[in-house]
């Protein structure tokens, strides 16, 4: 039966029914959701990537042009199950059609992403994420830790950069299953072990890179907690550039790759040799500066030099102490003047106040026989014995009258 519009017998050109065909796919599959897995994925030189779109039944054949391939978000491999939105094209000198890729997520990507989002969020929220919380990576560390498959090649990685910039380093691995069931348990346990026996200055927590759902174990609760009340340093390198992990915000530094997070951990045995020998020459420079100042300043400790300079010190001390001694045997004199004065002066009342001067201008003392001093005539009667003490002597009398 032919196709209503077309006359019947009509012949065709390969070019007429393949431009006839064309048409209709490009007018009709505009905009297109198509779901599968990836194979034979070959990027150009000129930025362009072909591969093809499969699933049990059937293939389809697809490009991402350049300006497309730019924008995408990760680094799709063969063998991941992808969704592409695009529209259909037919490719006349092949008679091929294919799917002309616009945007490109991981199959599922869509929930993980809001999942991880609201995450993402939350922990933002409790401040996990606050730089006030990032430790400062030590410049000279002396053993670096690595929470990764032993077995990977992260690790791989990370020990050949080690080793290239620094031989004498020490690296310690600490085994985790880095995705799949588990896996959140063993790298949390790792990064609590190296903590409690302080294994390491610089602790690397990553591994390589992986679709979405490969690195969820680095973006479980669990882990950016871990990672966050890390008393260690830690970096985090998951994946590659392009792929992130929730442990990417918590870490106190990110590296896009686990060797780039070699690269920031690990110093330059010839840079630190360089230092070295700038600290040296600064050392040497300080000392001799300091050596010829302390000569010269015991050059001018001579001792005819040094004499003048004691004297300086002493004359003017022996004049202080002239000054004092004058002022204080001063003082004593004055003290003693005055201390004179006051003897004198108590002397000459004490000595107005005797008996004795009493008696040397002319009177007397009157006692009876029992030594009473009569102050009063009526005090006797006749008969009465007196005694007087004039100023020498005593004279011994009787009452007559």
């Amino acid at each position: 039966m032919n196709e209503p519009g077309l006359p019947e017998n009509m012949v065709f050109s390969v070019s007429q029914i393949t431009d006839l065909i064309k048409e209709i796919l490009e007018t009709s599959f505009r905009s297109i959701i198509i779901e599968g897995e990836i194979s034979n994925w070959r990027p150009s030189a000129a930025g362009h990537i072909y591969f093809t779109l499969k699933d049990n039944n059937a293939q389809i054949k697809a490009v991402i042009f350049r300006g497309a391939a730019m924008k995408l978000n990760f680094r799709p491999k063969d063998g991941d199950k992808v969704r592409c939105t695009g529209n259909l094209s037919v490719y006349a000198p092949q008679g091929n059609y294919q799917i002309i890729v616009n945007t490109m997520e991981i199959a599922g990507a869509g929930n993980i992403l809001q999942m991880l989002e609201e995450r993402k969020r939350k922990l933002a929220a409790e401040g996990l994420f606050d730089e006030s919380n990032k430790k400062m990576l030590p410049k000279y560390p002396r053993t670096i830790g690595v929470v990764t498959s032993p077995t990977g090649a992260a690790i791989r990685d990370i020990l050949n950069v080690t080793k290239r910039r620094n031989p004498g380093m020490n690296v310690i691995v600490l085994p985790a299953i880095v995705q799949g069931d588990g896996a959140a348990q063993t790298i949390c346990k790792m990064i609590e072990i190296a903590n409690f026996y302080e294994l390491c200055d610089i602790l690397i927590v990553g591994r390589g890179g992986g679709s979405l759902e490969d690195l969820l174990p680095f973006s479980e609760e669990s882990v950016v907690r871990a990672v966050a009340a890390s008393k260690i340093p830690t970096i985090s390198a998951v994946g590659h550039e392009i792929d992130w992990a929730l442990c990417d915000y918590s870490a106190d530094r990110r590296a896009p790759t686990p060797s780039a997070a070699a690269e920031m951990a690990v110093p330059q045995q010839a840079d630190i040799r360089t230092n070295l020998e700038t600290y040296k020459e600064t050392l040497y420079t300080a000392i001799t500066q300091k050596i010829g100042a302390t000569r010269l300043l015991i050059k001018s400790f001579n001792p005819e030099s040094l004499e003048v300079r004691f004297r300086n010190i002493q004359q003017p001390l022996l004049n202080r102490f002239a000054t004092a001694r004058d002022n204080l045997l001063l003082n004593i004199n004055e003290k003693i003047r005055d201390l004179r004065i006051r003897l004198d002066t108590n002397k000459t009342i004490l000595e107005n106040a005797s008996p004795q001067t009493i008696f040397d201008r002319g009177y007397s003392m009157v006692t009876d026989e029992n030594g009473k001093i009569i102050r009063s005539s009526e005090q006797v009667s006749e008969g009465t014995k007196l005694t007087i003490t004039p100023a020498e002597g005593k004279i011994h009398a009787v009452v007559t009258k």
